[in-house]
């Protein structure tokens, strides 16, 4: 028992004196968001090289604006990731969120009275994900799951399956949020900059946020510190629902209509963005920048291979192999603080 009790203690120095002794510029370096960040200049660069097309103003634009839609719905994916859990839920709930704003400004209503509905309707969807979790402690992969396919089968029943593209009188409004810029900055761009902003402050300024960490790294010791554990698992949720909800209105006047398969396979993305991020899928880790830069990478990645003229189809295997890496490394990185 001595040597044991020897053999922590010296463990637990040693830590500390490397958490000492670590720069600000090695602290930066260690983080994972750092590498990706490195990685999506390179390819940039790379392109700006390789092509006359990857650096000019128009697809500079282009590549922002598409990878802001990712990185909207990431924010909330990553505050999942960090607690614990994960939803595969909110490529259907963009879906529904649009939907809802479409075909209540079709019916002759406001933008913001049709905003407030779709947003309601993610929210609701979102309680709905984190209730089951948390009070019937039901995995979040099924349940989530399960509500991949009941939201998308909403929208369908909403809209009776069809496009809808006729906004009513506010539908300048809608075009403008989704598709229009300020000072040549795309409208989803601003919106992802300022709600990645917010999201940031909450997770590391706010009591919420220090509990969903503490949910995330181990959910027993929170509980036994006093956490409320179920009603943060809740509010995990309906954020996540509410961000793919954001995303899904603003999707919608970019795109200028409405279809059921809006938003589809887009959790595979948005997982992907997080993880390659630096996110933990066992909880517990995560960081706002990291998701923006992982959704950033994963856009230059498809823009790259259209520009190269490489098939589409390949899209899949080069975001697969990234979050298998990005994997890899954080175990690998695990692995060794423990044995420090």
């Amino acid at each position: 028992m001595p040597d044991q009790t020897t053999a922590s203690v010296e463990g637990d120095l040693s830590k500390a004196i490397a958490g000492q002794t670590q720069t600000r510029l090695s602290a930066l370096f260690a983080e994972q968001a750092t590498w990706v960040f490195l990685a999506a200049v390179i390819c940039a660069v790379g392109l700006s090289l390789m092509t006359d097309t990857f650096a000019t103003p128009q697809n500079l634009f282009n590549v922002t604006r598409n990878f802001a839609f990712v990185g909207l719905v990431a924010l909330g994916m990553t505050v999942v990731i960090i607690s614990g859990g994960i939803d595969l839920s909110v490529g259907s709930v963009v879906c529904l969120s649009a939907m809802v704003v479409a075909i209540v400004m079709n019916a002759g209503y406001g933008f913001w009275t049709a905003a407030f509905l779709a947003l309601a309707a993610s929210a609701l969807t979102g309680f709905v994900n984190g209730a089951l979790i948390a009070w019937l402690r039901m995995p979040s992969f099924v349940v989530t799951l399960g509500m991949l396919s009941v939201a998308r089968s909403l929208a369908m029943v909403l809209s009776d399956n069809r496009m809808i593209f006729e906004f009513g009188p506010d539908e300048d409004l809608l075009f403008d949020l989704g598709g229009g810029s300020t000072f040549g900055i795309a409208h989803p761009v601003i919106a992802l900059v300022l709600l990645g902003i917010l999201t940031s402050f909450l997770l590391k300024w706010t009591r919420w946020g220090t509990h969903v960490f503490a949910i995330g790294a181990n959910e027993r010791a929170a509980v036994l510190t006093g956490v409320a554990v179920p009603w943060v698992k809740i509010s995990v949720y309906v954020f996540s629902a509410l961000m793919a909800g954001i995303t899904g209105i603003l999707e919608a006047g970019w795109l200028g209509g409405v279809t059921t398969n809006l938003g589809q396979s887009m959790e595979l993305a948005v997982i992907a963005a997080a993880v390659i991020g630096g996110a933990n899928l066992l909880g517990g880790a995560g960081t706002i920048t990291g998701a923006i830069v992982g959704a950033a990478l994963i856009e230059i990645i498809r823009n790259s291979l259209i520009l190269l003229g490489i098939s589409t189809f390949w899209q899949g295997a080069f975001v697969g192999s990234f979050i298998i890496l990005a994997v890899a490394f954080d175990r690998i990185r695990a692995l060794r603080s423990t044995n420090l």
